[in-house]
């Protein structure tokens, strides 16, 4: 299991008050007085919440605490709550070339642009994006589909080439996904 780094901004009492309870709590506490001790601290985590008690706007992943007193119960509660709200949304992200696929709300992103997608089509993209070789139509509609490959369709052709023509439109990327002359691929 991932440790569970708590990372407290610019909140010394509360610090020190989760500090005596972060062994108990099974959760690593740190402290970050400053904007480049904050940056330092989160520069290599994967898993990490910050606990601030105002909100700044450039800073991910963080509960702010600006109603206290609070009940100490329910705090570990809201803690525990945004750490599953943090690994759900990051099992929802595959990342495809330089694309983000996010799987929840069914889009894929760069740079800010995004485009909504079906979930065929993030089936499709997932499953030509694990191989390392071109898939066959055949391999899809059985796949991705779940037709059986002897039954004669352009199913696979007619989606292949509508989002090819979807991201072409959005992104201006004609070589996303690549027809090779045995199926079709992402490289």
């Amino acid at each position: 299991m991932t440790t569970q780094n708590l990372i407290i901004y610019k909140f010394n009492a509360l610090y020190h008050i989760l500090e005596e309870l972060g062994l108990d709590l099974n959760i690593k506490v740190t402290f970050a007085e400053t904007e480049n001790s904050l940056n330092e601290c989160v520069k290599n985590l994967k898993n990490y919440l910050i606990i601030s008690n105002k909100k700044y706007s450039d800073i991910n992943n963080q509960l702010v605490l600006d109603n206290t007193p609070i009940n100490i119960f329910k705090l570990v509660e809201k803690i525990n709550i945004e750490f599953l709200k943090i690994q759900f949304s990051s099992q929802s992200e595959v990342k495809v070339r330089n694309y983000i696929i996010d799987l929840n709300s069914r889009q894929m992103i760069i740079n800010n642009i995004k485009l909504k997608l079906t979930e065929k089509e993030i089936n499709t993209i997932i499953y030509l994006s694990k191989s390392k070789k071109p898939v066959s139509i055949d391999e899809l509609q059985e796949k991705v589909w779940s037709y059986q490959s002897d039954i004669e369709t352009h199913t696979v052709e007619t989606h292949i080439y509508r989002l090819r023509k979807k991201i072409l439109l959005t992104f201006k990327d004609n070589e996303f996904i690549i027809s090779e002359k045995n199926g079709y691929q992402i490289k």
